[in-house]
């Protein structure tokens, strides 16, 4: 047979393989809105660099005379190529094929290019748009999560892990992308739940659907689940590599540094009035973060979970900082359990990639009630005080305006190994609020109850506690306030800091792992 033959052989198998499901089904997709996995792979690397793994790999199972059932590329696209010009692995599920099911080698081929990854340091995208376990697989399926379960807890922390939903991914599915870093859901079409609404309401009798059980909003809102919506695959694959712009290949290296045209000496005027004349007055902590960012650039990671937190990626002088901040806006910025679990997260995944941490504080302290303590806010609480603690990058921070009791200790305070402390002039640093200081303090109390106009005597106590306590001067007399800074100056003064601590080293002490209070 001469060699032109067998090159046409290749050329039509691989051709064969590119049909995926074939026409009709492909059309069906495209109908709902969706691209296919090939679609997907092209759009997210550079043109002409992907390149495919285990093109041809088939399943072997008999059962059900599945042994007579071709599927393309056993219903997932593996391989690799330049993103931005960085390598990045991926995989997509092709739903096209037999749904997108996952069997034996379906995630085989998965498990290849995770492990690929990890050897090579490289981060790793994953589609998911799938039907769940190939049910004729059996336990063969089962296996086969096991198996990526396994690969995505050895490489958290060592090289990012995205996860798009772009389609079903219920059941057991659900576990990989809820291991990896970030997860972006599409609207309308992806849905992430357990169970489903069928499931549901036969073991409990609740009527639901798939989009307000699992859908990229719910996820969004109230689960937290997810950490991006968007409003298509195209929009969900950009905001994937707006991520990795932020974030280096794995956890030996530095974020990615970039010159955005940005003056390192700029100063920020409008922050001189933004904080209200009235202390229960919201402003928004956004327009805070922005002002101090290059070019107002900031990328917000859980928008629309928890708003009474902010956490989000950003740039100062062209490094990549992640920023942790209290919203006035919500809930007057105290922290609460799902506030707490996203701050906790985000400083995790931080520390993990070398990216410096700085926080804005306006904290009143914790959301009281009998919901959140019997939720467990002390535990969830904890886990945010663990997570500064542990954390070893540069950590800086900023008091704009309330820093109260223990949410004053949890917001990145130097007794959790804060690096630099700033506050603004408008810092109420302070164990609580004046209105609770006077109804605690037995000598105002006394004065109050003896006074002719009690009344007027009280709001002179609480004038008097605020001048005297309610300031950031105590806390900087003691140290534990390196400057107190003018606010036009917060971007410059935080630029300094960072470029100072950028060889700093903290060794924590030999173990394996602590026992975080999850």
């Amino acid at each position: 047979m001469k060699v032109s033959k067998k090159i046409a052989q290749l050329t039509e198998r691989e051709n064969k393989i590119k049909e995926m499901g074939g026409a009709e089904r492909i059309a069906k997709l495209h109908d709902k809105g969706k691209l296919t996995a090939r679609e997907r792979l092209d759009l997210l690397f550079d043109k002409g660099t992907f390149q495919e793994l285990d093109m041809m790999v088939k399943h072997r199972s008999v059962n059900f005379d599945m042994q007579t059932r071709e599927i393309s590329s056993d219903g997932v696209i593996t391989g690799y190529g330049m993103v931005h010009g960085r390598p990045v692995f991926a995989y997509a599920q092709d739903f096209t094929s037999r749904g997108g099911s996952l069997g034996e080698k379906h995630a085989g081929k998965i498990v290849k290019v995770m492990d690929l990854a990890l050897k090579a340091g490289v981060p790793i995208i994953g589609m998911n748009d799938s039907g769940g376990a190939r049910v004729e697989e059996g336990i063969d399926s089962l296996k086969g999560y096991g198996d990526i379960f396994f690969r995505n807890s050895r490489a958290s922390g060592v090289i990012p892990q995205i996860s798009l939903i772009m389609g079903p991914c219920a059941g057991g599915a659900v576990y990989s992308p809820a291991m990896t870093d970030f997860i972006i859901m599409v609207k309308n079409t992806a849905h992430m739940f357990i169970t489903g609404p069928s499931v549901i309401k036969t073991v409990t009798g609740e009527e639901t659907s798939f989009e307000e059980l699992g859908g990229a909003m719910t996820s969004n809102i109230k689960s937290g689940n997810a950490h991006f919506a968007c409003e298509n695959d195209e929009a969900a694959i950009e905001q994937a590599k707006h991520i990795l712009s932020y974030i280096p290949s794995n956890n030996l290296e530095d974020p990615p540094l970039f010159n955005v045209g940005d003056d390192r000496y700029r100063i920020c005027p409008e922050l001189e009035t933004i904080i209200p004349d009235n202390a229960n007055a919201g402003y928004n902590m956004k327009d805070v973060i922005q002002a101090v960012v290059d070019q107002g650039e900031f990328l917000e990671v859980h928008a629309l979970y928890a708003e009474n937190a902010i956490v989000g990626l950003g740039r100062l002088n062209g490094r990549t900082v992640g920023i942790i901040a209290n919203q006035p806006l919500f809930l007057a910025g105290c922290l609460d359990i799902n506030a707490s679990d996203k701050i906790a997260r985000f400083i995790r995944f931080c520390d993990s990639f070398n990216i410096p941490l700085i926080t804005f504080v306006d904290v009143p302290g914790y959301l009281p009630g009998t919901d959140q303590e019997w939720n467990g806010v002390i535990r969830h609480g904890a886990k945010l005080l663990w997570s500064y603690a542990e954390a070893t990058v540069p950590k800086l921070n900023v008091t704009t305006r309330k820093s109260y009791g223990g949410a004053y200790i949890a917001m990145s305070s130097q007794h959790l190994g804060n690096d630099m402390a700033f506050a603004w002039p408008t810092a109420e640093i302070a164990v609580m609020g004046a209105q609770g200081a006077v109804n605690i303090i037995s000598s105002y109390r006394k004065e109050i109850r003896e006074a002719e106009d009690s009344k007027k005597m009280r709001e002179t106590k609480i004038k008097e506690y605020e001048e005297i306590f309610n300031t950031p001067y105590i806390a900087a007399e003691r140290g534990y306030i390196d400057a107190v800074i003018k606010p036009s100056e917060t971007r410059i003064r935080l630029i300094d800091a960072l470029e100072i601590l950028y060889t700093k080293k903290d060794i924590l002490p030999a173990k394996k792992h602590g026992n975080i209070p999850l």
